[in-house]
């Protein structure tokens, strides 16, 4: 009699340990333990919320400014009138090559902020705009770029 209830024991016993193991291996990812959420690299502030930022440059005038950047040297990437990150890089390393940033260098990232701006209307100024630099793409930084870019640098 001690032997049958030990034999039922065990088969109990192995029966709930292949019924848990099969049901933590057939277990759907909402079962699993939760990660910990991921912390963004940066913070918002400095993060450009358009991957693509043209300034109110039309994708021809886009492509030029891409042109005039590649004549100088400087990669913006594919020619395709979308100012995104590369092309911003190009003009950031542009910028501090021609020495158009205001107080310090700007740091190469591709990220069109306040001091890639400020850059940009000193550049522009350097052509005789007489731009306020401001670090704001206003109406005039805008329109001073879109007639800069204008000029089809790509036949050049």
């Amino acid at each position: 009699m001690r032997s049958i209830a030990l034999t039922r024991t065990l088969v109990s016993v192995t029966a709930v340990v292949g019924m848990a193991a099969g049901g933590l291996a057939g277990a759907s990812a909402s079962f699993a333990t939760s990660q910990p959420t991921a912390k963004p690299a940066v913070s918002a502030q400095h993060v450009s919320i358009l991957a693509v930022n043209n300034l109110g440059l039309t994708t021809t005038q886009a492509k030029h400014w891409q042109c005039e950047l590649r004549m100088y040297h400087f990669d913006p990437g594919t020619i395709d009138g979308q100012l995104g990150t590369n092309s911003w890089k190009a003009a950031q390393k542009l910028f501090n090559e021609g020495l158009y940033y205001v107080d310090k260098p700007l740091v190469v990232d591709g990220i069109v902020g306040t001091e890639t701006i400020k850059a940009l209307q000193s550049y522009l100024n350097s052509e005789g705009w007489g731009l306020t630099v401001d670090g704001v793409a206003g109406s005039e930084t805008r329109a001073a770029f879109a007639s800069h870019s204008s000029v089809d640098f790509c036949s050049l």
